[in-house]
């Protein structure tokens, strides 16, 4: 059976993605990115559920930066969840006590406002993902921001979603060990380069991606770690790898670029 790794415990939104992926596989916990891609690599899961990007928030940069630096690994999936968070507390419990909310970060920067209007007094406190934080719940004075579709004994959930803005997304990628040749089609690519130092390199690299077809749905740059003041950006494109024209515009691409890198066909 396949074992699907996610960022852990069970109830986080890793763990829907991981879900939605592969239903039928058995899904592992980690507690972070790093020990999760560890957990590809040396084999104890298959395949890994990582998010790569919030709507509100933008790029999950450790991720990005797990994939540029891990060889042998891709992305060969794609799905995009939406987040619906909700104030969590123990049953029995007076909201108006509240004194602590626990969450992941990027939740409590998320619910801020609310926060800020709701529990003025009370103090945030991070843990490694949504759904750590109901571990957290020891009192009634306990209170945390994890998914709607959490279910646990004992454990209460606001009825409205208290996210400051309530269309908000996050993309997630399923990640395997193996390589673009891998891969035989794809309606995705997702791709690094970093740019020559030249006057409009970045123009001319988008050039070469527009004239060779491809239709850019995603830029985004990352500082490159081993060479300060140079910047590596990650593209997404639609595009079918099996299709000569496609593969024309990546060589030209990997020919043009100081570096290049296939991160992901899905």
């Amino acid at each position: 059976m396949k074992i699907i790794g996610f960022l852990g415990p069970q109830g986080s939104y890793s763990w829907l993605a991981a879900q939605k992926f592969c239903k039928n596989a058995e899904r592992r916990a980690y507690r972070s990115f790093a020990f999760l891609m560890q957990g590809l690599i040396c084999g104890e899961c298959s395949a890994a559920a990582f998010p790569i990007e919030n709507s509100l928030n933008g790029s999950v940069t450790q991720v990005m930066d797990l994939l540029q630096y891990t060889e042998g690994v891709i992305a060969s999936g794609c799905l995009t969840l939406r987040i619906d968070h909700r104030l969590a507390y123990l049953k029995g419990a007076d909201i108006k006590g509240i004194s602590r909310i626990y969450s992941h970060a990027q939740a409590l920067e998320q619910c801020g406002r609310y926060i800020f209007e709701n529990f003025p007094n009370a103090r945030t406190i991070e843990t490694f993902s949504t759904a750590a934080g109901l571990d957290m719940l020891k009192t009634h004075t306990d209170a945390c921001i994890a998914g709607a579709h959490v279910k646990r004994e004992g454990v209460v959930l606001s009825q409205e979603n208290i996210s400051d803005e309530k269309n908000n997304f996050t993309a997630f990628l399923l990640v395997r060990k193996g390589t673009a040749t891998d891969v035989a089609k794809s309606q995705k690519i997702y791709f690094s380069a970093v740019c020559r130092h030249k006057a409009g390199a970045l123009s001319d690299l988008l050039r070469i991606i527009k004239d060779g077809g491809l239709n850019m749905t995603k830029i985004q740059s990352r500082p490159v770690k081993e060479s300060v003041g140079d910047y590596r950006f990650f593209i997404e494109a639609e595009g079918n790898v099996a299709e000569n024209g496609v593969k024309k515009a990546l060589s030209e691409v990997q020919n043009f670029a100081r570096s290049f890198k296939i991160l992901g066909l899905y």
